[in-house]
């Protein structure tokens, strides 16, 4: 197991990344040393585990702010962390994968895995989707103190501000942090068409359209878990929330 913290340095405390932890896991050391000198340059504080036990150990002990996660891994992969991580306690994960297949996105996501990132990709963009996900979690801790009066109910599909809860027919559906927050910017226009720039732009702030490809997955995921009939898909444009006829 290799563990790197990073030390305090004079500017790290104006940087947005102070004091936020992020744990590397990653068994390819040339990727993990260029994920990690990218970090500490954003100001963040990094550990880094090259197998999936050391992976689990690491992140219980040190509770890390948010995790990068190869998913192929020595001793166990990375479907397997996310899973015993997130038993631990809920933190948001970005998945590695070298394979540009959506199956191992979409398992990603439905372990719990936040984002996602296809090998190779700029150091900038991974820099700045760990930024959007460190606030989207400090959105929700917000809104979980400031909540929203009543519970928006469209036909069967119930969303509930306050808790961050969805139910489907009266049953919860677990849906990923980032899974919510792309139902509500769905639903607080129903059967409107959003492209996927303006999703891209709401749910994750990242307005490179290079990154169309991960609403996709996301809405794919969501699909599976509130009712494909539920979401449409317009062609060349983006996605609408159905509603029930009046």
């Amino acid at each position: 197991m290799e563990h790197t913290q990073t030390s305090h340095n004079g500017n790290s405390a104006a940087t947005p990344g102070a004091q936020r932890r992020v744990l590397v896991v990653e068994d390819d050391t040339t990727i993990v040393e260029a994920i990690s000198a990218r970090l500490r340059a954003e100001g963040f504080l990094v550990q880094t585990a090259t197998d999936g036990p050391a992976a689990v150990d690491t992140a219980e002990a040190w509770q890390p702010d948010l995790l990068i996660l190869d998913i192929m891994l020595p001793g166990f992969d990375g479907l397997e962390v996310c899973r015993r991580v997130q038993a631990q306690r809920p933190v948001p994960v970005m998945m590695l994968t070298a394979r540009d297949d959506e199956t191992d996105m979409l398992v990603g996501l439905g372990v719990g895995a936040d984002d996602y990132m296809t090998k190779p990709f700029s150091m900038r963009e991974l820099a700045a989707r760990v930024h959007v996900l460190l606030r989207r979690v400090e959105r929700a801790a917000l809104a979980a103190t400031t909540p929203r009066s009543g519970i928006l109910r469209l036909g069967e599909l119930e969303i509930d501000h306050a808790q961050r809860r969805v139910r489907v027919h009266a049953e919860d559906v677990h849906l990923t942090p980032t899974e919510f927050d792309l139902l509500v910017c769905l639903a607080n226009t129903p059967r409107a068409v959003l492209s996927r720039e303006q999703l891209l732009a709401e749910v994750w702030d990242w307005a490179d359209a290079s990154g169309t490809r991960t609403v996709d997955s996301h809405i794919k995921a969501l699909r599976r878990k509130i009712g494909a009939e539920r979401i449409r898909t317009v062609h060349g444009v983006g996605y609408a929330l159905e509603t029930p006829t009046p």
